[in-house]
């Protein structure tokens, strides 16, 4: 695949992203450590602005349009993070943003996007494509389509996400021998992998996904892209996607570790213990990362370990479900 994103593409996007995104903290917890026998490092972006990652894709790419692209407005599909991502950073920039967004996404999240004064679309996640009712809309209307994973200054934006952790954990005399990632369409994984082995080159990238979503894990291990089965609920909305995107798996292949699945109710486990523990409101798809380690999925004894927390959407009867475990 041509034009894809390279490592010079994410320190252009943290140029870019300075003064707007939140540069959040890489968060270590003893009883984190204690609990898995190795020094984890969590990356904080249920902190960031909109309250996860994909603020800064979506900045990064509204930043790069010229002022016709402005005037056309911008289309995306999302179920929710991408999408207030998109809303505020079309705001800021005073432009118009329509939303394909599936009925059945988190209240908080469409709340949020429309809050952002973006027009929401809703459609059926089990019975209608996203990408093609999303193709449609920019055809028929003129608007520019950012796409949560497959464009050039999304995925490079979401690398400034490992470019800050590394940078942060080398500043305390660290190397790192394992990076989890929450793994939807990929690009926060490509954008990472593109920042990270650029640091560490020795580092293993693991992709952590839902039961029944492991389409990251299968693709990577059979060399192709494989399709997910959408039709398996998951509480890890956030990380849904039909499968790895294109310019994502392309960037991946072959640089990747083991794949790691995670069950709804480890990630429920992961969202309380980040609530009690961490001090932190994450959402269940941000958390999976989290729930690998704490469900012994990947053994890190005597290891560094640096992990993203993706976001902290969560709507409060599912909180309040974690929170009774």
């Amino acid at each position: 695949m041509s034009n894809l994103p390279a490592f010079s593409d994410v320190l252009s996007a943290a140029e870019v992203l300075k003064g707007h995104a939140v540069r959040t903290p890489i968060i270590n917890n003893s009883l984190l450590d204690d609990r898995v026998g190795g020094r984890v490092f969590l990356k904080a972006e249920c902190l960031q602005r909109t309250g996860s990652f994909k603020f800064r894709g979506a900045y990064n790419a509204l930043s790069r349009l010229g002022e016709e692209g402005r005037k056309r407005g911008i289309v995306a599909c999302s179920s929710g993070n991408h999408a207030q991502g998109i809303a505020e950073a079309a705001r800021l920039m005073g432009q118009q943003a329509t939303i394909i967004m599936p009925q059945d996404a988190p209240q908080l999240k469409k709340q949020r996007t429309a809050r952002s004064g973006a027009t929401i679309i809703e459609y059926d996640r089990y019975t209608e494509d996203r990408e093609k009712l999303t193709q449609r809309h920019a055809e028929e209307t003129g608007a520019i389509l950012v796409h949560p994973y497959e464009h050039h200054d999304v995925i490079a934006g979401q690398g400034t996400v490992g470019f800050e952790s590394c940078q942060d954990l080398q500043q305390l005399g660290l190397v790192a021998d394992h990076f989890l990632v929450c793994a939807g369409g990929g690009g926060l994984m490509a954008g990472i992998t593109l920042a990270a082995k650029h640091h560490f080159p020795d580092l293993h990238i693991h992709p952590v996904e839902p039961e029944g979503h492991d389409d990251q894990r299968r693709s990577h291990i059979a060399g192709e892209r494989l399709g997910g089965n959408v039709n398996t609920p998951s509480l890890c909305d956030a990380i849904l996607t039909q499968m790895p995107g294109e310019a994502s798996f392309a960037i991946c292949k072959g640089q990747l570790a083991d794949g790691l699945v995670v069950s709804d109710q480890d990630a429920l486990e992961a969202v309380a213990f980040a609530f009690h523990e961490l001090k932190l409101v994450v959402e269940p798809g941000g958390a999976v990362t989290l729930a690998a380690l704490l469900s012994g999925k990947l053994d890190v004894a005597g290891k560094i370990v640096l992990a993203t927390l993706s976001g902290g959407n969560i709507d409060p009867p599912v909180m309040a479900r974690a929170l009774d475990i």
